[in-house]
């Protein structure tokens, strides 16, 4: 029989970078190698304890049906009181659609948004994923070069350059990843004044709102009712495995979302939406430790990674990322990424992951422990004092 080939559309989605990191380091995991985590995204802490108890009263309840496609009311109304206490804005439960995670809403959205060829602006380097979600619904991402003596922050101006009568929206993401700074109000007025100006939408990523160090982030609803927001559960809560997320959307724009949800996705986890309201309105104690921590951890690597020679021009202030310069040693980070993880067994992920114009530098994670942290800046110091840092991978 004729080998069946995949769809054609499979081949515009290019590999996830840090996941097959991933998942070499648990290879060399499974052959005994002891390998210091810096690559990944994900918290180290547990769940909160309110979010655990949620968990198993919920099946004590019996809380295992579908529930609203939408969402559980007790969700999305505990949503509305979160944005309303943390940002001052006020929304309706029938703007929020609870989704298994954030990229599925990603994927919602982009699939309700986009038409063939339709552009969505994202700024480069970007959340890796980005690209991707765009391409499957047949639209282009445009990219948007930030530059790190600026904050890899978006300048009305560079943007307005590149919106052309096919672009539909204008993608922010603050606190960014893979950077971890943090966008101003002002800023984000600024894009939002430029987009009304061309009968655009900004979607803004809030996903790593919450961990911030010094400043504040803000919320585009804060700006504009006439914005899309990705939100979730993953980062501030440290429920990753879990998958619950949201999408907030324009009231008149809630409709087309729900239908495909109903086909695709039917609802998201019972028993997770009820945890999420448990997070939303009990947690506050364990997150606010969370992030104090993690602004520990956030000062020391910065310091150990300037230290050895990496170029941080803006010191990242959310997220749990240091996106460091490492032109000095290579052009190609892949290849030196893959070489710090096969020798100093450290893994980061490489700048390229996150656009062409991440090329040369590395992610850094701190969402370890302090313990594991001083270990991988040590074992990396050690590999650097082995290099010629003027030969090139």
């Amino acid at each position: 029989m004729k080998q069946i080939l995949p769809a054609n559309r499979t081949k515009e989605i290019t590999p996830f970078i840090v996941m097959e990191i991933m998942e070499k380091i648990r290879d060399m995991e499974t052959n005994g190698v002891h390998v210091v985590h810096l690559e990944v995204g994900e918290p180290d802490f547990n769940a909160p304890e309110c979010v655990r108890s949620a968990v198993s009263q919920a099946f004590e309840c019996n809380e295992t049906h579908y529930t609203h496609s939408l969402g559980d009311i007790r969700l999305r109304n505990a949503i509305c009181q979160y944005y309303k206490e943390t940002y001052g804005v006020n929304i309706t439960p029938n703007r929020i659609l609870v989704t298994s995670g954030t990229s599925p809403a990603m994927m919602l959205l982009f699939s309700a948004l986009v038409n063939p060829g339709d552009e969505i602006i994202i700024s480069n380097p970007h959340y890796a994923c980005y690209p991707n979600f765009i391409k499957f619904a047949q639209g282009l991402p445009v990219r948007v070069d930030v530059q790190e003596s600026e904050g890899f922050l978006y300048t009305p101006e560079a943007i307005a350059e590149k919106i052309t009568p096919r672009t539909k929206g204008i993608l922010i993401n603050s606190p960014s990843n893979p950077t971890g700074n943090v966008m101003s109000k002002e800023r984000m007025a600024e894009i939002t004044a430029l987009a009304d100006s061309h009968d655009i939408v900004v979607i803004s990523d809030e996903i790593y709102h919450g961990l911030v160090y010094s400043g504040k982030e803000h919320s585009i609803l804060e700006i504009t009712d006439h914005a899309f927001v990705f939100n979730g559960f993953s980062k501030l809560f440290a429920m990753t495995g879990l998958r619950l997320g949201y999408l907030i959307a324009p009231e008149y724009f809630i409709r087309p979302l729900q239908i495909l949800q109903q086909n695709f996705f039917i609802s998201s986890n019972s028993v997770i939406q009820i945890a999420g309201v448990a997070a939303l309105k009990n947690a506050k104690k364990e997150t606010e430790e969370m992030r104090m921590i993690y602004n520990q951890r956030r000062k020391y690597m910065i310091k150990r990674l300037r230290d050895m020679g990496f170029g941080i021009t803006v010191e990242p202030t959310g997220a749990f990322y240091v996106f460091a310069n490492a032109k000095h040693i290579s052009m190609d980070s892949y290849a030196l990424a893959v070489d710090i993880l096969e020798k100093a067994h450290v893994g980061v992920t490489p700048g390229i992951d996150f656009g062409p114009n991440g090329e040369g530098y590395l992610r850094f994670s701190y969402a370890n422990s302090m313990e594991n942290i001083a270990e991988g800046m040590d074992r990396l110091e050690g590999y650097l004092d082995s290099k010629n840092l003027n030969v090139l991978f």
